[in-house]
């Protein structure tokens, strides 16, 4: 009787802090749409350079902490005839390596646990390998060939005059509300935006330091070896039914860093490995593309359609050219597994990848060409 009440509470206890987590991810994302919605409209407007669009698409995302805010102001630029198809082409692939910053910042709540972190980095970072070797393959072909382009336009051809869906998800339906509540309080008491956007900010990462402490605590209590080995060896088993369930999560919740960032402190507490939720994250990738494309059939701006399905063909052409090759399918986890090492030992490498690859490379490249151009 006892140990059943003490598991109970314990599964309580789990709810309670994956909830906090969820929170704090939408505070995150709150702060920094508040810091940087317009900066990266008026930036995503200002370039035809194929390669300083990557770029920007990287930044701007990273600064709005949001693929889906990236793509729709892409599309809304491109509907109003702001943009051409293929301008912004370059610039949805670079918001596809920008999303991936939210869970490398949640694996940095692992910082202060040497063998969690390194877990926590390396199931992070899988995905950010992933979507920048789909950009090196990738971008290159789509400059010389234009293949996603004229695929895309085939295709938004068939569903121009479709109906728009519109998804609501239910993690936004339960953290908003706090979210905007939090935000509100917060506003009232300081007054200037800037500033509560600052502290929203600080207490998005308290409340997730404390909710991935705890929640790895607890789920090393509840899962014991063979419930963990059995969860591995299912997974492990059938790539097929964790592509699925990334896809499917991903779809209902309708954004992929949650999906994704849900994984690591998985991963941290040794639940799975970075190989299992590898597919798990591929299948995200592909969930994350369905409300693009459901909204942008409610336009019936052809450009606007060709734009979503361009996001939808990326991560598919990836995943067929990647994951098929065993090869190839290694080298993310390698690369990943090797970062997740590195930062363990020196954690603040850890630093220096999430402010370069995210911010300050693509900032630095985008002043240059604005200097020199």
């Amino acid at each position: 009787m006892k140990n059943t009440k003490e598991f109970i509470t314990k599964i309580f206890l789990v709810a309670l802090l994956l909830y906090m987590f969820l929170l704090s991810i939408g505070l995150m994302g709150a702060a920094f749409k508040g810091f940087g919605r317009e900066f990266a409209e008026n930036l995503i407007r200002t370039t035809s350079n194929p390669f300083v669009g990557l770029f920007i698409g990287i930044l701007a995302t990273s600064l709005v902490q949001s693929s889906s805010t990236t793509t729709s102001i892409v599309v809304g630029i491109v509907g109003s005839g702001g943009m051409g198809v293929g301008n912004a082409i370059p610039i949805i692939m670079g918001a596809n390596i920008g999303t991936t910053v939210t869970n490398t910042l949640v694996s940095l709540g692992h910082v202060s646990r040497r063998e969690e972190f390194k877990r926590a980095m390396g199931a992070a970072t899988v995905h950010d390998f992933f979507n920048l070797i789909c950009v090196c393959i990738l971008f290159p072909l789509e400059l010389t060939t234009g293949f996603l382009e004229k695929c895309a336009t085939a295709m938004s051809a068939l569903f121009e005059n479709a109906g728009g869906i519109k998804l609501v998800s239910p993690i936004k339906v339960a953290t908003e509300p706090v979210v905007h509540f939090i935000q509100d309080v917060v506003q009232a008491l300081i007054k200037s935006s800037t500033a509560t956007n600052i502290v929203v900010l600080v207490l998005s990462f308290l409340i997730l330091f404390f909710a991935l402490y705890f929640i790895v605590k607890i789920m090393k209590s509840l899962v014991v070896e063979r419930a963990e080995i059995i969860l591995n060896n299912v997974i492990n088993r059938s790539r097929l039914a964790g592509f699925a369930a990334g896809l499917a999560f991903t779809a209902i919740v309708q954004s992929s860093s949650i999906t994704t960032s849900l994984l690591v402190p998985m991963v941290a507490a040794g639940i799975f490995t970075i190989k299992s939720v590898f597919p798990i994250t591929l299948g995200a990738n592909i969930g994350t593309t369905g409300t693009a494309i459901l909204a942008s059939f409610a336009t019936g701006n052809p450009s606007a359609i060709t734009v979503a399905f361009v996001h939808f063909l990326f991560n598919l052409a990836g995943i067929v050219c990647i994951y098929p090759i065993k090869v190839f399918r290694r080298i993310p986890i390698k690369l990943a597994y090797g970062l997740g090492e590195l930062a363990a030992r020196k954690r603040r490498y850890a630093l220096f990848y999430v402010t370069g690859v995210f911010f300050l490379l693509p900032a630095l490249l985008i002043f240059i060409y604005r200097l020199f151009c």
